[in-house]
């Protein structure tokens, strides 16, 4: 059964680079098999991971919703629905990722989105783990398009608005009884020392960060090189944050580590 992790927060918070570090932690340390889902409109994990997307969810929609549909002789619209989602998936060495894009227009992916559901927990079955990055505002797990989640991390950077955005997220899965076996903040592109007023309004808030991640150099640069997050050295403050805080956490799930 896989182990699902999804990353949640306001843009801006380094969501993706977070979600990016996850998953690198996760092959670093031999622990099976990853299903990638980029499920924010504005899609950069691929990038982040070195990885190629040549299609998208959010086109194949927009196709399917379309005049241009042109369904084969014979095939149901479900079958070559599930067939174009199928051939979407971006496959390398012990990861695949599957890429949500930006849809066009104001139709409804109800539909889509209950067959997208399906193939998402028929996939994650097939790995160790599934890490989804989320856009803004849980959209895809408000509709659901994944049904159940071990590990929600919630992404605030070192700012009121990011905070204030993790308990809206919070609120959602309470309000919406989504299946979150459990939630973890991240305070993010710390710069020193978290700022008294921070400090405040988590309390006001009731939130206790997991984990802090240092404002980091070298991600910033790996960023502005274009270099993938996955080959940052293990020497990075950002890539050991997040290091300490999986071992944590998969530690209390009793996920056996394999360190290679």
């Amino acid at each position: 059964m896989s182990f699902s992790i999804a990353v949640a927060g306001k843009g801006g918070t380094g969501k993706t680079s977070v979600t990016s570090l996850v998953i690198r932690y996760l092959l670093k340390n031999d622990l099976g098999t990853v299903l990638a889902v980029d499920a924010d409109p504005n899609s950069n994990l691929a990038e982040n991971l070195g990885l190629e997307v040549r299609q998208t969810v959010g086109r194949i929609l927009n196709e399917f919703q379309g005049e241009k549909l042109n369904i084969p002789a014979g095939t149901t619209k479900e079958a070559y629905l599930e067939y174009q989602l199928n051939i979407a998936i971006t496959e390398s060495k012990s990861l695949d990722l599957i890429t949500m894009g930006r849809g066009e227009g104001p139709e409804c992916y109800c539909y889509p989105n209950v067959v997208i559901r399906k193939l998402i927990d028929d996939w994650s079955k097939n790995y160790a783990f599934t890490v989804m990055d989320n856009e803004a505002g849980m959209e895809h797990l408000s509709r659901r398009t994944t049904q159940n989640v071990d590990e929600l991390l919630m992404v605030s950077d070192h700012s009121v608005k990011g905070l204030r955005a993790v308990a809206r997220v919070r609120d959602l899965v309470a309000e919406l009884k989504l299946a979150v076996k459990r939630e973890s903040v991240i305070i993010n592109q710390v710069p020193g020392e978290i700022d008294p007023l921070l400090s405040e309004e988590m309390e006001r808030l009731g939130i206790v960060p997991a984990a802090i991640i240092p404002l980091d150099e070298d991600l910033k640069r790996y960023d502005l090189e274009q270099n993938p997050l996955f080959s940052m050295p293990d020497t990075s403050r950002a890539v050991a944050a997040v290091n300490d805080l999986m071992d944590k956490l998969l530690k209390s799930e009793n996920v056996e580590m394999k360190r290679g």
